[in-house]
């Protein structure tokens, strides 16, 4: 038996030799990007990189696939490491602590990636990635809003033109339109917020979440990557 052996049955060969060559970027690794990262993998993407500069914080333990407490206070991307490489040790991660911002931006070619997931929290940073990602002709997939959502059957795939309810959507859809971005796919939920969320002592809002709802978000993100790579988006399986 060989680990792949289930998803070959479903794909074919020559879809799993797709994934194994196939060099995918996700940005962010939280409770949506590290859902995503982690089926990236079981389901054969040979090549992964992880951004994110955060540490492992104990309120991450909620819902976020890499946080355990023996991981807290850790660098994500090296939690991620831990776990992602005990499943598939023959993986090529490379892992960036850093955040994705228009300063750190030339850090990366985007090029070099088959595709790229956005995952992360801040629209400076979701608007730079598409801009870059378009002009590099590299296929991204974007998450909009998971926070202060209760319903994980709400969520949707589509181009950003298409989307409606998500805040964070709408913000997208108008400052994108302003750099010329005629598409972007994305992720959204059509649910209204179940909660409002709470305010830390610097006044930002924090948004609330649940076990259950954004890696349901990262399982979809990490679908459509993988039935694009292995050429069998919207085809049926015989």
């Amino acid at each position: 038996m060989e680990v792949w052996d289930r998803t070959r049955q479903m794909l074919g060969d020559e879809a799993m030799e797709r994934l194994n060559n196939a060099r995918v970027a996700v940005f962010g690794i939280g409770g949506v990007g590290g859902a995503c990262a982690e089926a990236l993998v079981r389901g054969g993407i040979g090549t992964l990189d992880l951004i994110d500069k955060d540490e492992v914080s104990i309120t991450n333990l909620n819902r976020q696939i890499f946080a355990t407490m023996d991981m807290v206070g850790k660098p994500k991307v090296e939690a991620a490491k831990t776990r992602l490489l005990a499943i598939n040790p023959d993986l090529t991660l490379n892992l960036y602590q850093t955040f994705y911002l228009p300063e750190t931006a030339d850090t990366f070619d985007l090029s070099q990636y088959d595709y790229i997931v956005d995952a992360v929290d801040t629209v400076t940073a979701k608007l730079e990635l598409a801009v870059r990602a378009h002009n590099a002709g590299v296929p991204l997939i974007s998450a909009m809003g998971a926070g202060n959502k209760l319903d994980a059957t709400g969520f949707c795939v589509a181009d950003i033109y298409e989307t409606s309810v998500c805040p964070l959507a709408k913000v997208m859809r108008r400052e994108l339109k302003q750099r010329g971005i005629k598409n972007l796919k994305v992720v959204y939920s059509k649910e209204e917020p179940f909660s409002k969320g709470a305010v830390d002592a610097d006044g930002k809002r924090i948004p609330a979440s649940v076990s259950f709802v954004p890696p349901v978000m990262g399982m979809i993100l990490a679908g459509e990557v993988i039935t694009e790579i292995a050429n069998l988006h919207k085809k049926a399986i015989k």
